[in-house]
């Protein structure tokens, strides 16, 4: 990684800060200090400008995508974004003030169709008060005549004309006629015509019974402001059809909603970055971050304005970590930066973790008829939707991942379990297994599960010695030789001499005591160079005898290794199960429809369950017992200044 700054005129600013932002080469940084005659240009009211408008055209499409869902394969996802020439760029822009008005007028017919929706709330709710009033035939906000008052409510219970009639007498100078308008078991609703001068005297009988008046209130008749509301709703009802239609008429614009919801992303973007660069009053300062390998584009990109001032240097510790491996290695770099990136004092671990997360992963997989069957459409995936680069790296890890389950199936003879020997011998009614099947030698995951076992924990011890390998060559860099060499090679040599002790119970006496010798030898050397920090002898001595506790840790290690045993006999018994069920339908044609069924769908569990498995344990060893062992993570990852796009992006061939 190396640090740029770069110095042109502010006329070139333009095309040197959207240059850089297609090409996607270098992350710009932003200085604390100014020099002087150098400022800060606040851009912040044009970035919310186009964050707006941005906000804007993804709130049309979300509403397009409810009233009119673009229709997709379920594949669809792994094609990314719709790739662009450049160009292509300038004719969104041009277009962009009048898709944006499109946008507004979706957005402008959605909250019509909301605000509809409320007052056809408001109106049915009116009509279920006025519809008990509906034989009324004078207007509910009547409260008098020349001589009379009128008092029109409900009561909250049934009441019969008589029963009225008697509660109203209960005072004998009342003068009244009445009219039950509506009647049920909730609500009775009347009409009470009293003399002008015993209103309040009615209304006190009224409200002992639990008398109210009306929630609604109309200068009409009920009968006639029902008919109104009506018709409202029937208009409100056309409206909001006629404004569904229109928005469903404009999905036409989707692709191009899309392209300038991205082009005010970008332009947000661009201003946001504008305001992190130093300007005087004729001159603009970039200043950030490039990988050595781009810092050609960077020239090129430069070399496109007169004058122009380019300069590189070492970049500090702190700056940002980009990895860089080859094709095998590549598709692993997400397993790292998913812990972290690589720190000032780190290595990239991604080509030895890529080796053993396939490695490991096949072995607890470990079936060739799932490994096939992954390779083929994880490359098959790639070929047909030509993905974007993470999606790529994540469908090659997998294809990867996939070769070594063939392989390791292989090694196993299992091909979707016993498969194979289940059907041929339901079939024929012979007796044969999967050794007799495969030509060559294989392990059977349930009988020899001891071997499987010990070939478990010597790859395990492989996998650890590869760490602390690392762990070597990192102190060795940094001129910490003697911790290289008493810390970890010691350790090392000493984790050899137990294996090759334990290998020497099998193969002889001479090479157990060669294992011997190793180990008494390494083990010396931990007590004597342990503690030689210490200035007191004896506490040196202690120290070097404290340290060989250590060695229960790794112990503990590489039991966790076991699981590669585990995960592959649980992924071969699975299959075999599933291969019994299905076995257990039957020879005949009624019986070989449920049989297949039973097989696909019990495989794919399968397949789910373990590959999920084979991922997550894969990657604990990987974390866990590998990368403990020398690294620290803590770096920056490099975040170039890019096309922040959400559905379009410039073509690769076109950004080299």
């Amino acid at each position: 990684m190396k640090a740029f700054t770069a110095v042109a005129l502010r006329k070139d600013r333009k095309y040197l800060i959207e240059h850089l932002q297609d090409s996607s080469i270098a992350q710009l940084s932003c200085s604390k200090d100014t020099a002087d005659g150098f400022k800060k240009i606040d851009c912040s009211s044009r970035q919310q400008i186009f964050e707006r408008c941005g906000v804007n055209a993804e709130k049309a499409l979300k509403i397009l995508d409810d009233v009119a869902p673009e229709k997709t394969s379920l594949l669809a996802s792994l094609s990314g974004r719709r790739e662009i020439d450049p160009d292509e760029i300038g004719e969104i822009a041009d277009k962009a003030d009048d898709i944006l008005e499109i946008c507004n007028k979706i957005i402008a017919l959605d909250k019509k169709q909301t605000d509809n929706a409320a007052e056809k709330v408001r109106i049915n709710t009116a009509i279920s008060q006025l519809t008990v009033w509906e034989r009324l035939d004078i207007p509910l906000n009547t409260s008098e005549t020349d001589k009379a008052a009128v008092i029109i409510g409900s009561l909250p219970a049934e009441y019969s004309d008589r029963a009225l009639a008697e509660a109203l007498a209960a005072d004998s100078e009342l003068a009244f006629d009445f009219e039950i308008i509506y009647a049920s078991r909730e609500i009775t609703c009347l009409v009470l015509v009293v003399p002008k001068g015993q209103k309040e005297q009615a209304e006190s009988i009224l409200r002992s019974i639990g008398f109210s008046y009306p929630a609604v209130s109309c200068s009409g008749t009920p009968e006639a402001e029902l008919k109104n509301y009506r018709e409202k709703l029937e208009t409100l009802e056309s409206e909001s059809e006629k404004a569904l239609e229109e928005i469903k008429e404009l999905a036409d614009y989707r692709g191009d909603i899309k392209n300038v919801s991205d082009y005010f992303t970008i332009r947000a973007d661009k201003y946001a970055a504008i305001s992190t660069l130093d300007h005087s009053s004729h001159t603009v300062v970039f200043s950030g971050y490039i990988p050595e390998e781009d810092m050609g584009r960077l020239e090129k990109i430069c070399s496109k304005v007169d004058p122009c001032i380019l300069e590189f240097e070492d970049a500090p510790e702190d700056a940002p970590v980009k990895l860089k491996n080859n094709k095998f290695a590549e598709p692993a770099q997400g397993i790292v930066t998913m812990y972290a990136s690589p720190g000032v004092e780190d290595i990239d671990p991604t080509p030895v973790l890529a080796f053993f997360f396939y490695f490991f992963f096949g072995m607890m997989f470990s079936d060739a008829g799932y490994g096939l069957l992954m390779t083929v459409v994880c490359a098959w995936a790639i070929k047909k939707f030509r993905p974007e680069r993470n999606m790529r790296n994540n469908l090659k890890l997998f294809e990867y991942c996939g070769i070594s389950t063939f392989f390791w199936g292989l090694v196993y003879g299992s091909i979707f379990g016993n498969a194979p020997a289940v059907y041929y011998n339901h079939f024929t009614g012979k007796n044969i297994t999967m050794a007799d099947i495969i030509p060559w030698p294989t392990l059977d995951q349930k009988k020899d599960a001891m071997t499987i076992l010990i070939i478990s924990i010597a790859f395990g011890l492989i996998h650890i010695l590869a760490g602390m390998a690392c762990k070597f060559y990192v102190l060795w860099k940094h001129g910490d030789k003697k911790g290289a060499i008493f810390d970890v090679g010691t350790w090392m040599l000493l984790l050899t001499g137990v294996a090759v002790l334990a290998a020497g119970m099998k193969l002889g006496d001479t090479v157990k005591n060669i294992g011997i010798g190793i180990s008494l030898f390494c083990v010396a050397m931990l007590i004597l160079t342990q503690g030689r920090d210490k200035k007191n002898p004896i506490m040196k001595l202690l120290s070097g005898v404290i340290s060989l506790y250590d060695i229960t840790s790794y112990v503990s290690d590489l039991l966790s290794y076991s699981r590669l045993l585990a995960l592959g006999l649980t992924t071969g018994v699975m299959a075999e199960v599933f291969n019994l069920l299905s076995e257990m339908l039957g020879k005949s044609v009624i019986g070989i429809i449920p049989m297949t069924l039973v097989f696909v769908l019990g495989h794919l569990i399968t397949i789910g369950l373990n590959a999920l498995g084979s991922y997550v344990h894969t990657m604990r060893l990987q974390y866990v017992e590998m990368f403990s062992k020398f690294y620290d993570g803590g770096g920056k990852p490099f975040e170039p200044f890019t096309l922040n796009s959400k559905y379009i992006r410039i073509k690769e061939e076109n950004k080299k």
